[in-house]
């Protein structure tokens, strides 16, 4: 429970120590189940609307929740238990929010549809190796194809990595800029208008 409030309320609400823990692996599983939504609806189909489009009512709902946040949590230790859940679920709801308008972002740029993706990396394979054989073929005459290969391929290997480390870190430092940004929204609000209502 005191991850879950840690994760939720952040350390301005949160009486945890969760900010002041190493989270990395948080992060990349979070940016791995992002990458999974993505992923899931490209080859499926399924949850278009949710993890696809609108986009814009999307960013709405995280807004609101955002600036409405000081107003919700600020008394959550003093809440009952019954009052404590929902507070909990607005909060997982904000980054739901967050998550489906990183998803509705990321997904339209999968241009290539499921059925022509091995086409489109053969295609892909085929230039990028020719391009790089080109290149050495009046220095290097008959070595110019091995050549070709082997800093083609080389090339290859490190954009499909940087591809596939993008994808898992771009929506954790998504997801930290939004606590960083909440966090030091909350604060301003708290000494300036939450002060005779609460200790911190």
């Amino acid at each position: 429970m005191d991850y879950l409030e840690g994760l939720c309320l952040g350390r301005l609400w949160s009486d945890t120590d969760f900010e002041n823990r190493r989270h990395l692996s948080l992060f990349l599983l979070y940016g791995v189940f992002v990458d999974l939504l993505v992923v899931y609806n490209y080859l499926t189909g399924s949850f278009n609307g949710l993890i696809t489009g609108a986009f814009l009512p999307k960013m709405i709902v995280f807004v609101v929740l955002f600036f409405l946040c000081p107003a919700i949590c600020f008394s959550y230790y003093r809440m009952p238990l019954w009052g404590k859940i929902p507070v909990l679920g607005v909060q997982l709801a904000k980054y739901g929010a967050l998550t489906f308008m990183i998803t509705a972002w990321a997904r339209p740029k999968l241009t290539v549809s499921f059925g022509d993706l091995k086409d489109f990396c053969i295609k892909y394979l085929n230039e990028t190796l020719e391009k790089f054989t080109g290149k050495y073929v009046d220095t290097a005459g008959t070595f110019a194809t091995v050549l070709g290969v082997i800093s083609g391929g080389v090339y290859i290997v490190v954009v499909v990595l940087l591809i596939t480390l993008a994808a898992l870190i771009i929506p954790g430092i998504v997801f930290c800029v939004s606590r960083f940004l909440q966090y030091w929204y909350d604060k301003v609000v708290s000494m300036l208008v939450l002060a005779d209502y609460t200790e911190k």
